[in-house]
């Protein structure tokens, strides 16, 4: 009940943490679609590139593979992301934070910390720990400390949990 991605992450399939789980399971939400897809197919999807999708298609294609997802099965654990069985709303990829990256730091006030990593996430940004150049907002609560400084000094739009809601259009949290 937890989700594919969640399984798939802690298998230990090389390079296939939760980040990656989760991006394949956005495209192939039932393990039976994952396990079809062709190297190049994988390979396509955004940020996976070759060597994670050979990595992924070979296990799950492997006896071993296969015996382990029977195990998985056998017990119960229905191997397909909770809503794959109902058609997707709204493209997440058009999310108003499609292709951002965000930063969370410092005590918030709305939001739990893995709320607002999961609706960064389902609104098609990608939520990370560090501040970069690559960053494209970072979100600060208070007492927020050497990432608030960090992005100061690189230039990086700081939002308020209030500027990060309007910005996201008041979707739900």
């Amino acid at each position: 009940s937890r989700g594919l991605a969640r399984l798939l992450a802690s298998i230990s399939i090389r390079h296939v943490g939760p980040r990656v789980a989760k991006l394949l399971t956005a495209r192939y939400p039932t393990i039976d679609s994952l396990r079809a897809a062709p190297i190049e197919e994988l390979a396509s999807v955004h940020e996976i590139g070759e060597a994670i999708a050979t990595s992924v298609h070979a296990f799950l294609n492997s006896v071993t593979g296969q015996r382990f997802l029977d195990d998985f099965t056998a017990v119960g654990v229905v191997l397909q992301e909770p809503h794959a069985d109902q058609p997707e709303p709204a493209a997440e990829s058009q999310g108003p934070l499609h292709g951002k990256t965000v930063v969370v730091t410092g005590t918030l006030v709305r939001y739990r910390r893995d709320e607002i990593k999961e609706l960064i996430e389902r609104l098609g940004g990608r939520a990370t720990d560090s501040v970069s150049k690559k960053t494209d907002f970072v979100v600060a609560g208070e007492n927020a400390g050497s990432k608030l400084t960090k992005a100061t000094t690189l230039g990086i739009r700081v939002l308020s949990e209030d500027e990060f809601a309007e910005l996201i259009g008041g979707q739900p949290d």
